[in-house]
């Protein structure tokens, strides 16, 4: 919990930050779309993809895997379209999964035995951005 601790304090810049092109106009898009998901709610990686007006949740996905301005942009807030946790820093399994679990869970996010997120948990956006 102590890194939880130390990303939500926002303390040091995002990991793997350094020496990092400036963000896409794709990549602010996607990540203004992350920063209107309030602490105690996700939205999907499709969900973001439609707010934006992107056919590819993927494209989603990588632009969230080169987040540099957590926690500001709490990407750990995106899960997968069945309700599962998805990626979380390029990763599917392992740490940084457990990280994006422990976020979650010390925001009241609730999963059940098979890691599923309770649906009226998820941020639903109004209207398209684009």
């Amino acid at each position: 919990m102590d890194r939880v601790k130390t990303i939500k304090s926002g303390a040091g810049p995002a990991e793997g930050t350094s020496g990092r092109k400036r963000p896409t106009d794709f990549q602010n898009r996607v990540y203004d779309a992350i920063r209107l998901v309030p602490p105690g709610w996700v939205t999907t990686y499709k969900l973001v993809a439609e707010h934006i007006g992107c056919g590819s949740p993927r494209a989603v996905g990588q632009a969230l895997r080169r987040n540099p301005f957590a926690p500001a942009v709490p990407c750990h807030r995106v899960i997968a379209s069945d309700l599962t946790i998805g990626g979380f820093q390029g990763q599917a399994v392992g740490k940084a999964i457990r990280l994006k679990l422990d976020l979650l869970m010390s925001e009241d996010i609730r999963f059940d035995k098979n890691l599923r997120i309770d649906p009226c948990h998820v941020f639903r956006y109004q209207g398209k951005k684009r």
